[in-house]
């Protein structure tokens, strides 16, 4: 889990944040031990704005990758306290992550908390609602 929360911290500059100055970097771990990182990238109209959650795994699934692939993911900023992924992030976690996905999150100390995937959208909209 070191080297996600390494890389995740690494990116974190990169965020482009430039009306909320929040930074978060989210790096997510494949099965094959690749890591694909991710930013969230601010827009003037915020409902464009895309979170590191999704940047990443976007970026997973324009490599190739499904959702049978990923093992899990971290996410960090820069803030004291521990944040976890935004409603949004949720429902596309859940629909193109595994449901026992860990979800690392992890505070600008290097402390981490772990949960599920499934357990952070208990009551997703899904499939099998179509």
């Amino acid at each position: 889990m070191n080297k996600l929360y390494d890389q995740a911290k690494q990116v974190l500059d990169n965020a482009y944040v430039k009306y909320s100055h929040f930074h978060v970097a989210a790096a997510l771990k494949l099965k094959n031990g690749e890591v694909i990182t991710g930013v969230n990238v601010e827009n003037a109209s915020f409902g464009l704005t895309n979170c590191a959650e999704r940047t990443a795994l976007f970026t997973a699934y324009t490599k190739g990758y499904k959702k049978e692939d990923i093992e899990e993911i971290l996410i960090t900023t820069k803030q004291e306290d521990f944040i976890s992924p935004c409603g949004a992030c949720r429902q596309v976690m859940r629909e193109l992550m595994p449901d026992d996905a860990k979800v690392h999150l992890a505070n600008k100390q290097g402390e981490i908390k772990t949960v599920l995937n499934k357990d952070l959208l208990p009551f997703a909209f899904t499939e099998d609602d179509l």
